[in-house]
Order: structure tokens, then sequence, then C-alpha cells
């Protein structure tokens, strides 16, 4: 049975969105963790918290196999999730041990569960915790010395749509993109035992005692006319959108959403060359003296 995780979201269900923008992320997720790994010693120990549907685990199990070698273990609090990154871990990097471990990085001690650990990746997993300060600290806790913190957190967020497209008011993504920040200030204030992070994710990463702290930011571009798997990952975005922001839209977008996600109407989204995916997404990464 999966763990609890702190924002009650049904993971298991987002597992094959999460396969299809794992495809659509490979290129840029391998030359990031190429990236990393080029800092490791030889035979590390790499760590993946959160390690979600498995597409960095590929990329870096990848970087480990055709450079240092070493281990990697993946720590994920939901099973399918959990399995489905074994299994992209393990096609990727022959030769190099993938271990696995089911807990919540947003309570346990991560340095209790995994070897000291030469790398820790956590992309997109920490703003989902109660105190995101003491999330962080706990991760720098599992290093060893001179091992690396990676955090992938903020940037750009995605875009699928031409500002105006012929149907309801211009600037529909913009409006869903704000309602969808109501949604998640909502999810935030009411997660038990919250706590704010009145600063950014470079100076947690110094709070915490690392030091080096720096960032780099990464593209995924691809451009209209999207191909078919973009296409598909755009109409699953638009989707849960539209849910995650049904109550906080006014009735004329709630109409524009359904007539472009209706594959019987004239105006749905999947008959459209203009549809694009563009996102860029921050790494902010120190190193424990």
């Amino acid at each position: 049975m999966s763990a609890h995780t702190h924002d009650d979201l049904d993971w298991a269900a987002e597992l094959p969105r999460m396969h299809r923008l794992d495809a659509l992320e490979k290129d840029s997720l391998r030359t990031v963790a190429d990236r990393l790994v080029a800092d490791l010693p030889p035979e590390p120990t790499v760590v993946d918290v959160g390690s979600g549907s498995g597409g960095m685990s590929a990329a870096l199990a990848g970087a480990l196999a055709a450079g240092p070698g070493g281990t990697i273990v993946l720590l994920d609090a939901v099973d399918e999730l959990l399995d489905a990154a074994r299994t992209a871990a393990a096609g990727a990097g022959r030769g190099i041990t993938v271990d696995t471990v089911v807990a919540d990085a947003g309570t346990a001690g991560v340095r209790d569960l995994v070897p000291p650990a030469d790398l820790i990746w956590a992309s997109a997993v920490v703003h989902h915790l109660p105190d995101q300060q003491a999330a962080i600290d706990r991760l720098v806790a599992a290093l060893r010395g001179g091992g690396r913190l990676a955090l992938a957190e903020g940037g750009l967020d995605q875009r699928l749509l031409p500002w105006d497209l012929g149907v309801g008011k211009p600037g529909l993504e913009g409006r869903l993109q704000a309602a969808r920040e109501g949604w998640f200030l909502e999810l935030r204030t009411s997660m038990p035992d919250a706590v704010r992070m009145p600063y950014g994710w470079s100076t947690a990463l110094g709070k915490a005692g690392l030091v080096d702290v720096t960032s780099f930011t990464y593209l995924v571009d691809h451009p209209a006319p999207a191909t078919g798997p973009v296409l598909d990952y755009a109409l699953e975005r638009l989707s849960w959108l539209a849910e995650t922001t049904d109550d906080r839209i006014d009735q004329e977008d709630r109409d524009a959403l359904g007539l472009l996600l209706d594959p019987r109407t004239p105006e749905y989204l999947g008959n459209r060359t203009d549809v694009f995916l563009k996102y860029a997404r921050t790494v902010h990464y120190g190193r424990l003296p």
C-alpha cells in the first residue's frame, strides 16, 4: 500500500500523463543528468527523491552507466510510481545498481533510509511538503561530505496555446494559470503543519549549510505544429487545468474549454496546428563542505 502524501493528490492516477511528459522531456533531462554526474567521484551513490514516473531516474541511470558507474536509489511515497521509476532506471542504466525505498520525504529522515549520497536530486517535490526548509535540511543531512543537492523548482510555467483561440475571450491560458495559482495557494495553506518559506530556493540551500550555491535553467521546447505526443499531452494538460480550476473561472471560460476538449466540435483542440509546448525549469544546486 502506498504511503501518505501531504498534498492528498492521487499521484498514481497521474502516471499516464507523467509518462507522456517524461518522453517529451527526455533529451533535456539527459543533458541535465550528464552535467550533474560529471562532478561526481567514481562509483557514486545518487538518490532520486520523489522519483515519480522515472524520467529523471532513467536519465541519471544512463549518465552513471556511461560515466562513473555506481548506485542509484529511488525514493517515493507511492508504490505505483516507484515501480515505474525502477523499470525506467533499470532499462537505462545497465551495469549500475538500482535500489528503491518507499518513504515520505516530508517526514522521513532520509539519511536513515539511504546510504550517504554523493548527489541527491529532487524535482518538483519540496514545494509539496509542509515545511520546505526542514525538508531541504533533511536532504542535506543525507549527503556525504562534498556531496551535492540539486533541486528542480520553479522556472516558467508550461505554455500550450495561442493567446486568441477564436473561442471565448482571448487569454484563456493565462486565466487558467492564474486560477491554478489560487488553487495551489489554497492547497498549501490548508495543508496540516504547513510552514511558509518566505525566500527563494537558493537562499534555502544556503540556510541548510550548502556552499557554492548556484542555479541553471533548462528549456523544453516543442514548437507548433504539435506532433501526436505533444498534442496528446496538451489535451491532457488542458483537461487537468479545466478540472482543477472549474470553480475559479467564469462560465464563458468553462464553455470555451468544453468546446476545445470535445472531439465532436469544430473547435476541438486536437484538430489545431498551432498547439505547442514550451516551459523552463530551474535547478538550484549546492555542495556540502
